[in-house]
């Protein structure tokens, strides 16, 4: 018995920045890379570089005032070596800052990459109950999100926080050394003063920008639906219904926002207040040497200019910490995706489906999406290779739940099934999958063109092969008369076409993937009489001398199968060919003349139209 594991719809809460950090640190220093990792080492040495230059260049103003204030006539000899030595620092010190991007930039955007596509990947390898249970617009929202945050990281973090680190260290030692401790000691408190009243009130604003990015999603979302729904809002009037909705999340996310706005105002004074007072402290300190006789005027400059270079980072460094802040958020999401437990995965001695006819076969399988609420009941039936077998009932009784135990979207409770005598939960998803082809009731096309759906089959085949598999789908005159042909966009979940029309684009991709097992999925139910027949007359064609398995709700469809089981609340209660059934006058035969009374009233009242 194979029990069904739980899977991680909500991604773990709590998880720290530090865990963050840590995971993009695998992306940045990547195993394996050495050319990656070289242009780290050499970005934190131009890093490095930069910040020296940086530093010297209040001792090079230093000289030059003292120079100038000298004894010397600064008409007659000018520090003009000094001069150009403080511009060849202040021209080495964007060089080596401009170089450091320029190596680091390849890094960066491979580890947006790697965390995007990962992230992607990983969103198609999770179950079918994820994706259920989940909104696609928020979880394109949160890639979107987390991608650009980690752009802002890197930019910022890298390239403004530690070297704003660096120059604070530089700085407090030089004035230790050079003025003494008590100059130093201020500028440290001060230092500490901003890094603390910037945390604290930071981390208070942070539930502001958290409800922000809910309500963001939530607007997003519901903004996808309804443009994903248009004709339905359209047939029922609800554009103001569908307004009100939207507006009601974009409230929402007005108030976090203002919020928001409004303690940056309290954070940047306060920010603003502190370094003043530090600024003030150690410019009446340093003025008071320069009259006891203590600095020179040269030493009062580059006190000023020192304070100066790290005033000028620190008022941007809230600001980038409060960004970064935010990024981290924005990343915590995307990343908790990655630990999202696959539900469904390959064993790890899972081995190919090996070649066979397309024998599919159920093993007294009981499945259930809830616990508490089973689906199948002890279910067994056999498709021998090449034959038809339908599947018939009432609408609940687990007709489409067969085709996705088969598919493994999910694992059966007991029981279990084999394809050519290979329990499927022992061979990998790929092969699995490779081996069946789908025609569903509610076919969905990509928003590309018509060529790109039908090849989305098996994507590597050719031209030929495309417009082979679309002639025996018969639908190709009807492409060809198109203006674009087979580059005829079919617009969002192809909407462009009819419904019968987009049922031979899924008939086609699948005679192109070349399955030796076939499922049709109500593939008829949701069109009118006369299409229905053209389509089922592809789909005898298609389905020749393969295993075909048909699930449907129209009898009429299913008449020249093989073998046809009758299924209610996920059990078994006729089986049997047409004839056969109809004749022990039971529940299919019940079906059969509902139905065709149903289209015999459907016939008279189409006569009667026309």
């Amino acid at each position: 018995m194979n029990t069904i594991k739980t899977d991680s719809s909500a991604p773990k809460k709590g998880r720290s920045h530090l865990a963050t950090l840590q995971t993009l640190g695998h992306y940045l220093w990547v195993a394996g890379r050495i050319d990656l990792k070289s242009r780290v080492v050499i970005a934190f040495i131009l890093l490095i570089m930069a910040e020296v230059a940086s530093v010297y260049t209040p001792y090079l103003l230093k000289f030059i005032v003292d120079d100038m204030t000298g004894d010397v006539n600064p008409i007659i000899v000018m520090p003009a070596g000094l001069i150009v030595a403080f511009g060849v620092a202040r021209v080495l010190t964007q060089a080596f800052a401009e170089l450091r991007d320029a190596v680091f930039a390849k890094v960066g955007q491979h580890a947006i990459r790697q965390v995007a596509l990962n992230t992607f990947r990983h969103l198609h390898q999770l179950s079918l109950r994820f994706h259920l249970d989940r909104q696609t617009g928020g979880l394109s929202r949160a890639i979107e999100r987390g991608t650009k945050g980690i752009d802002f990281l890197l930019r910022f973090m890298l390239f403004n926080i530690i070297p704003t680190l660096l120059k604070i260290l530089f700085i407090c030692g030089i004035l230790l050394v050079q003025y003494g401790w008590v100059m130093s000691l201020i500028t440290f408190v001060t230092l500490v003063a901003y890094i603390y009243f910037t945390l604290a009130i930071t981390e208070w604003r942070l539930q502001f920008r958290r409800t922000m990015n809910e309500k963001d999603s939530e607007a997003n979302t519901k903004a996808i639906d309804s443009l994903l729904n248009f004709e339905t809002v359209k047939y029922f009037g609800n554009e103001t219904h569908e307004a009100r909705r939207f507006d009601r999340a974009l409230a929402g996310y007005e108030k976090a926002a203002v919020r928001s706005n409004t303690t940056l105002a309290y954070l940047n004074i306060g920010q603003g207040v502190i370094i003043s007072i530090g600024l003030v402290a150690v410019m009446l300190l340093s003025a008071k040497g320069v009259v006891n006789g203590i600095y020179t005027v040269g030493d009062f400059v580059a006190i000023h200019s020192f304070l100066m270079l790290l005033v000028q980072p620190l008022n941007f460094l809230g600001f980038v910490y409060r960004e970064i802040k935010q990024s981290l958020v924005d990343m915590e999401q995307m990343f908790e995706l990655l630990t999202v437990s696959r539900e469904i995965d390959d064993h790890p001695d899972a081995k190919p489906l090996a070649a066979g006819g397309g024998e599919v076969e159920f093993h007294n399988v009981d499945f259930g999406y809830e616990k508490k609420r089973q689906i199948l009941h002890g279910l067994s039936f056999r498709v021998p290779p090449g034959k038809k077998i339908a599947i018939v009932g009432p609408s609940g009784a687990g007709k489409s739940t067969i085709s996705r135990i088969l598919f493994r979207f999910y694992d059966v409770d007991a029981g279990y099934v084999t394809i050519d005598g290979q329990k499927i939960e022992d061979i990998t998803q790929d092969s699995l999958r490779a081996a069946i082809g789908i025609v569903p009731q509610d076919t969905v096309l990509f928003n590309d063109t018509i060529r790109y759906n039908i090849k989305y089959g098996r994507p590597d085949a050719t031209n030929e092969e495309v417009e082979e598999a679309a002639r025996l789908a018969s639908i190709d005159k009807f492409i060809e008369k198109l203006p674009d042909g087979y580059e005829t966009m079919v617009g969002e979940r192809g909407l462009k076409l009819s419904g019968g029309e987009k049922q031979r684009v899924a008939i086609a991709r699948t005679i192109l993937k070349q399955p030796r097992i076939l499922l049709f999925d109500e593939a008829t139910s949701a069109l009118d009489s006369h299409t229905e027949k053209e389509i089922q007359a592809s789909l005898a064609d298609v389905s020749k001398n393969r295993t075909t398995l048909v699930i449907a709700h129209r009898l009429s469809t299913v008449v020249d199968a093989d073998e046809i089981i009758v299924l209610d609340n996920g059990r078994i209660l006729e089986r049997g060919r047409h004839h056969d059934l109809l004749a022990r006058d039971g529940q299919y035969a019940a079906m059969w003349a509902r139905q065709q009374e149903a289209a015999s009233y459907q016939e008279k009242l189409e006569q009667v139209l026309d």
